[in-house]
């Protein structure tokens, strides 16, 4: 079948010239004067192209008239001007074949009627086809395309950084594991521990959090790369921040130092957030009007914005004067919560803002040790509405000062043999940040809760299609 996509044919004004589309049906209505109007949707855009499929059509009482929201259709016709209203073009069907028959009495959840996103989510196979999730998708897929043109225009490569790995790249210990051993029947050491030398690795293996310690080696061999794949988290939280699967981007820049770092953070999602407005209006514009009203202005002034870059002492003391009453109370030392990045960026400044060179002992060890000992040149992002959005650092060149901080905190260094020999063998100054996709398709889209940005998505006790 030779088809044409709606969202070209919408464009179209070569009126008469026939045509192929396929696509589901999203609502149908008869006429008195003997004909049918049928909405046709084909996800490649968020509008419809309306077919006129006429009473002279061999199948029209057979099966047209039987058509309801959901069922599936190609239509060969012949495209006309419309004279209805919001619409400039048309189909005058010549034949209307039905591929799927969507049938009342099977349950099809997706009526005319809004369906709550919770609902939704039990149904996370179907709700592509709502408009808020096709044109998330959309939106998702744009900013997956303008990421990689970002990066290529500016000479980084792009890197498959492995997703089961030995090390812990937060020290957080919340990695799901990776095993072939029977559980019913665990091999244990002479300790009584579990004897993973008889595992398929011939150790404790995990799904990887984050990329950045492999892509490092790259960047110290290449200068500039970046990783865009997915992340895992064994974190038990039900929150409409996290998910347990994520996708993150990680640019690594080798000769490079936090400031270099702060302005490759800020230049990418400036970059974002123009070519999504430039590309992807009307998708925007649905979600302006029925999910957040102000996104395309909060988007459009970002995309212009001059970021602000502040330290981290100077945002505890704004925080602290501004006399406001946090759940979490404020003081140096603690990690910024949601409530305080929600005051600093919608309150405050009303703007994103760049926060940087934060305690030591609330950050990773692989953050190169300011030189007060106290904090580490780590940047973080955050944008209104969303919070953190870019975590990163400049990275610790240093090997005396790297091995310090990986025994600080209590990781098993001989982990990290690989990682140290990048200090020992032309050790150079770098940096780089992660971003979270999902959480960039919030902020861009105005969707409340992370589980509504991503396809399907995996959290506690959920790892349903």
């Amino acid at each position: 079948m030779r088809r044409e996509f709606i969202k070209d044919v919408l464009k179209r004004k070569d009126f008469g010239t026939e045509i192929t589309v396929a696509g589901w049906v999203r609502t149908r209505r008869d006429s008195k004067g003997g004909f049918s109007f049928i909405e046709l949707n084909d996800g490649s855009c968020f509008g419809n192209i309306q077919i006129l499929a006429e009473n002279s059509l061999h199948n029209y009482t057979s099966e047209i008239v039987k058509l309801l929201t959901g069922a599936s259709v190609s239509v060969k016709g012949k495209l006309v001007e419309s004279p209805g209203k919001g619409q400039s073009v048309e189909i005058h069907a010549l034949a209307v074949k039905v591929l799927g028959f969507c049938k009342q009495e099977d349950g099809y959840p997706l009526q005319k009627q809004r369906v709550p996103f919770e609902k939704l989510r039990e149904v996370a196979h179907l709700r592509p086809r709502t408009n808020s999730f096709g044109a998330m998708l959309r939106i998702r897929n744009r900013l997956a395309y303008a990421t990689h043109k970002f990066y290529q225009e500016r000479n980084f490569y792009y890197l498959n950084t492995p997703v089961i790995t030995c090390s812990d790249c937060e020290g957080a210990g919340e990695m799901f594991q990776v095993t072939t051993l029977d559980l019913n029947n665990l091999p244990k050491t002479v300790n009584n521990k579990i004897d993973y030398s008889q595992d398929f690795f011939g150790r404790k293996a995990s799904l990887t959090v984050s990329g950045q310690l492999e892509a490092e080696s790259y960047a110290c061999a290449l200068g500039n790369v970046y990783t865009f794949g997915p992340t895992f988290r064994a974190e038990n939280s039900n929150t409409r921040r996290h998910l347990s699967e994520f996708w993150m981007i990680e640019p690594e820049m080798a000769f490079a130092d936090i400031d270099d770092n702060v302005r490759l953070a800020e230049d990418y999602v400036r970059y974002l957030t123009s070519d999504i407005l430039e590309h992807c209006s009307e998708d925007l514009d649905f979600f302006n009007k029925r999910i957040q009203k102000g996104l395309i202005e909060r988007l459009t002034k970002v995309s212009e914005a001059v970021f602000k870059t502040i330290n981290y002492s100077n945002a505890i003391d704004i925080l602290i004067k501004s006399g406001k009453t946090f759940e979490y109370p404020v003081k140096w030392g603690i990690d910024l919560q949601s409530e305080h990045e929600k005051f600093l960026t919608e309150e405050y400044f009303k703007a994103p803002v760049t926060v940087v060179n934060y305690p030591k002992n609330i950050k990773a060890f692989y953050m190169r040790l300011n030189d007060d000992n106290e904090t580490v040149a780590a940047i973080d992002m955050l944008v209104p509405g969303i919070g953190e959005i870019i975590g990163g650092s400049q990275r610790e060149e240093r090997l005396d000062v790297l091995q310090n901080r990986i025994r600080e905190l209590g990781q098993p260094i001989e982990n990290y043999w690989w990682y140290l020999d990048l200090r020992k063998f032309g050790t150079v100054p770098h940096a780089g940040f992660g971003l979270g996709f999902e959480r960039l398709i919030q902020f861009c889209t105005g969707m409340q809760n992370i589980r509504d940005v991503i396809p399907f998505p995996r959290t506690p006790n959920n790892a349903d299609f």
